[in-house]
């Protein structure tokens, strides 16, 4: 038997092992900005409503107003129901303390994620993976109109700017998050939306990199983006004279005490940008531990109450109930998905407390 080589014992490469396919990228129809805009219209006396409310937060930001803007709810939204709820409870109270704080209710329909997960009401509405961004998309804004209608001014994060075409006319306050304050193209969006807008320390802690963006906001720019028709579009925009810094902490650490608050405002002041100032009490400030909020909210209204009128607003992560779930089985109503969030017995307790 005649020996045969190793090479002659293997079998032949196919075309398909040289050359694998590659993988297909699928797209899938969505509305225009303006056709859900159309289907969805917001009414004239509701679009006066709101900017009313835009300007009353503008008055605050640049203290003209000497309320404390507090932006306060859930982490995210992923049960309209429970939103509305909240709601309720929100909008009897931001009655109460009128005269002494503006309460703006978070309506996030996006979520940034580390790594991977759900993504928000606007991505996933069903929270099964498959993903749904026309119906997210008219889930969102439907909801924005409501809450809108029960007469909350409404805050959101604005995370994939292409989505704010779809909900920006409804949105009284809007925050850019820490990995997304260095991006020109937020910058840029930031630079045409009509509201005030926080941009948050970057995720080391540092608040240059959000003084760069709001220089970069103020001013006008030109860039590519889509029309409310959904055709590719250069965008002009005018620029935002109402950008602030938010503090949340960064990598472990936290910036609500009067010495880093102190340093952000010198800082600030030096880079000739609005000295205003929104301490969030999540995030990294309350390292993932819910109830310090109600610490940390104090220790800044002492501060402001102490002298230091450049703090002008607060942000809590509030829900129905306290802590946070995982998506699994049957879902306790108004508790989160996603970061732990203060009960509304705590939020209550606390807002009436910083309004004394």
């Amino acid at each position: 038997m005649t020996a045969m080589t190793a090479s002659a014992l293997k079998p032949a490469a196919s075309s398909a092992t040289l050359n694998p396919p590659e993988p297909v990228r699928t797209s899938q129809p969505l509305p225009s900005a303006a056709h859900l805009r159309k289907q969805l219209p917001l009414m004239p006396a509701l679009a006066a409503q709101i900017q009313q409310q835009r300007q009353q937060v503008r008055d605050i930001v640049h203290g003209q107003d000497d309320r404390l803007l507090v932006v306060v709810g859930p982490c995210s939204i992923h049960d309209e129901h429970a939103a509305l709820t909240y709601a309720e409870h929100l909008a009897g109270l931001a009655d109460d303390v009128a005269d002494q704080l503006m309460l703006v209710m978070r309506a996030y329909v996006e979520k940034p994620r580390t790594t991977v997960g759900w993504k928000g009401l606007l991505y996933d509405p069903e929270r099964n993976g498959s993903g749904d961004m026309a119906q997210g998309l008219q889930r969102s804004r439907q909801l924005l109109l409501e809450l809108a209608a029960m007469g909350l001014p409404v805050a959101t994060e604005a995370l994939n700017p292409l989505a704010m075409h779809y909900l920006d006319d409804l949105v009284s306050w809007t925050a850019v998050g820490a990995r997304t304050t260095e991006s020109q193209i937020h910058r840029e969006m930031v630079s045409g939306l009509p509201m005030p807008t926080g941009f948050k320390n970057g995720t080391d802690g540092g608040v240059q990199t959000a003084i760069n963006a709001m220089q970069s906001a103020a001013h006008s720019h030109h860039h590519l983006g889509l029309c409310d028709q959904g055709q590719p579009a250069m965008l002009l925009t005018p620029g935002n004279a109402d950008t602030h810094l938010v503090l949340r902490g960064g990598r472990g650490m936290t910036n609500y005490d009067a010495g880093s608050i102190n340093a952000a405002i010198a800082a600030l002041t030096s880079a000739g940008v609005s000295p205003a100032v929104m301490v969030d009490c999540s995030h990294d400030n309350a390292q993932k531990q819910h109830q310090r909020q109600v610490m940390i909210a104090q220790q800044v209204v002492a501060q402001r109450r102490s002298g230091n009128t450049a703090i002008r607003g607060l942000m809590l992560e509030s829900f129905l109930q306290p802590g946070r779930q995982n998506d699994t089985g049957e879902l306790i109503f108004g508790c989160s998905l996603t970061d732990p969030c203060l009960g509304w017995e705590d939020t209550e307790r606390l807002i009436r407390q910083l309004a004394e």
